[in-house]
């Protein structure tokens, strides 16, 4: 095929490729459940005339088919988990500090939610942005190497995924503002302090779920769970506390209105 020609994405197809764009060349079709991901990619990517994608779907990571295995633990991921630690370390201080002598498990809570804000703001706002003018892929800025190498576990980050990209402004506009009431309600002990949690929360739980749901329904071709990294840690840890975490909010937020409505009964009846 004249390279003018292919798409690029033809190691999809069969029979192989003989154009002289670097295809990769694979024999025999390829599901739909892996082409259509890879279509897009591309297209997201802002790649002319289909250039061939970093490497094929089902096959996640920086480097190509026949390339080196990385090490356990590279340069760039002990760097994104120092940044991950020093960001729990001041929200903790933070949350010790704001809440004062308050309850033991409302210091616990300001400390998460201190977290969740510094997440969101410094390291989820940079990606909106970098995928608002373009992908993570093509960017070069410290911010671009952090979800590079998160990259490495789910592409979809890489190249600017519409679902991922909306979830993600959701989250660091709607889901940052609400934490920070929160933080105010639990400080002033406001009336309206499990009304935002719960809000927070559930608006949590379904940026998770919308965040793999979609590619679990196409066979998770964008997921690289062959190295333990990045299964357990970058896919499960670091997502999995946004869902064990609010999950407990919302059992505290339910004991604390179950509370609530069991002194207001107690009044009534000691009215009566």
């Amino acid at each position: 095929a004249p390279a003018s020609l292919c798409p690029g994405l033809c190691r999809l197809a069969a029979p192989p490729c003989l154009c002289a764009r670097g295809c990769r060349r694979v024999a025999g079709p390829r599901p739909l459940s892996l082409a259509v991901p890879a279509l897009w990619l591309g297209r997201a990517s802002g790649l002319r005339g289909w250039e061939p994608l970093p490497w094929p779907p089902g096959e996640r990571g920086m480097a190509g088919r026949g390339a080196a295995a990385p090490p356990l633990l590279s340069a760039a991921a002990a760097g994104s988990l120092a940044v991950c630690a020093v960001q729990l370390g001041l929200a903790w201080a933070l949350g010790r500090r704001l809440g004062g002598r308050g309850a033991p498990a409302d210091r616990w809570v300001l400390g998460w939610l201190c977290y969740d804000v510094l997440v969101h703001c410094t390291l989820e706002g940079p990606f909106v942005y970098l995928s608002l003018i373009g992908t993570v892929a093509e960017s070069d800025n410290i911010f671009a190497s952090l979800w590079k190498e998160y990259g490495r576990a789910d592409a979809r980050w890489l190249y600017s995924d519409p679902t991922i990209v909306s979830l993600e402004i959701l989250t660091v506009v709607l889901d940052s503002l609400l934490a920070l009431i929160l933080i105010y309600a639990i400080i002033k002990d406001k009336y309206y302090r499990h009304f935002i949690q719960v809000t927070l929360c559930v608006c949590e739980l379904y940026g998770g779920w919308m965040t793999f749901c979609p590619d679990w329904l196409i066979g998770s071709p964008n997921l690289d769970t062959s190295n333990w990294l990045y299964l357990w840690v970058y896919l499960v840890f670091f997502n999995g506390i946004w869902v064990v975490i609010p999950v407990l909010l919302l059992w505290q937020s339910w004991l604390g209105l179950k509370q609530m409505h069991h002194e207001k009964s107690n009044i009534r009846k000691k009215i009566r």
